[in-house]
């Protein structure tokens, strides 16, 4: 499979689109994003487009509009960021790099729709309770607040075994892209495949959009997740960084 940069343009696109931010705000073609909690990304610079000519002072407006609602500046990063400069003008500003994620591909392929998984239009209230359950205690209002707020075409993944959620999943399309979204399981249900009977669900789904990739974005040094969607076809493309204000 060959991914060039408007392949991970379009995948940056789709996965921005997936999880809009609670407040946003255009800075020189930069999305600033702010949500409060603990999310990195909802909290964060989308660095896709630059259209101003002085990247200095986009970012110091930036910095002011996060200091104007009490957070530190962030900003993320990818291999086609705009402008290409801007890791060494953060860097040189004192902003640290956070932990490395990647973004990961594969086409979709339309193969057997995953046992015992119901595929609904909307979040019910034991699918909230099970993502919310098992991510950090920071993100959850926010988080909470922003799964309202997941654009169309999209689609809710559960496994349920022994009448309970144990697994779910998120998948939104866009910008002929799938991306993959609140993949959790149960901490007492690991290990049993549910997650695979989940995915496998949501990749059937998004091969009947018009998407051409379906990609997710995962932490670097998150070994059994990067292993598990190695094992499903999925390749490391890309890269992501977070640059956080000192």
């Amino acid at each position: 499979m060959q991914i060039g940069r408007a392949e991970r343009v379009r995948m940056e696109r789709a996965h921005v689109r997936a999880w809009p931010a609670l407040r946003t705000a255009d800075i020189d073609g930069w999305l600033w994003r702010c949500s409060g909690g603990g999310s990195h990304r909802a909290n964060s610079v989308s660095t896709i487009d630059f259209s101003g000519d002085d990247p200095e002072a986009a970012v110091i407006r930036a910095e002011t509009l996060y200091h104007a609602a009490g957070r530190k500046a962030q900003f993320q990063t990818f291999d086609e960021t705009s402008p290409p400069g801007l890791e060494a003008l953060l860097q040189a500003r004192g902003y640290r790099r956070g932990e490395p994620t990647v973004t990961m591909f594969k086409p979709p392929a339309a193969g057997a729709s995953g046992r015992d998984v119901e595929v609904r239009d909307c979040a019910g209230d034991e699918w909230i309770a099970v993502y919310l359950g098992e991510i950090t205690e920071s993100r959850r209002a926010a988080n909470a607040e922003i799964l309202e707020r997941i654009p169309q075409p999209r689609a809710f993944f559960g496994c349920r075994r022994g009448g309970r959620i144990v697994s779910t999943a998120l998948c939104v399309a866009g910008h002929r892209c799938a991306v993959i979204e609140c993949v959790t399981t149960r901490a007492d249900a690991r290990r049993q495949g549910s997650a695979r009977e989940v995915l496998a669900a949501l990749e059937h789904w998004a091969a009947r959009q018009d998407t051409g990739l379906i990609g997710l974005q995962v932490v670097a040094g998150n070994t059994p997740a990067v292993t598990l969607y190695e094992q499903l076809g999925f390749v490391a493309h890309a890269s992501n960084s977070f640059f956080l204000q000192a």
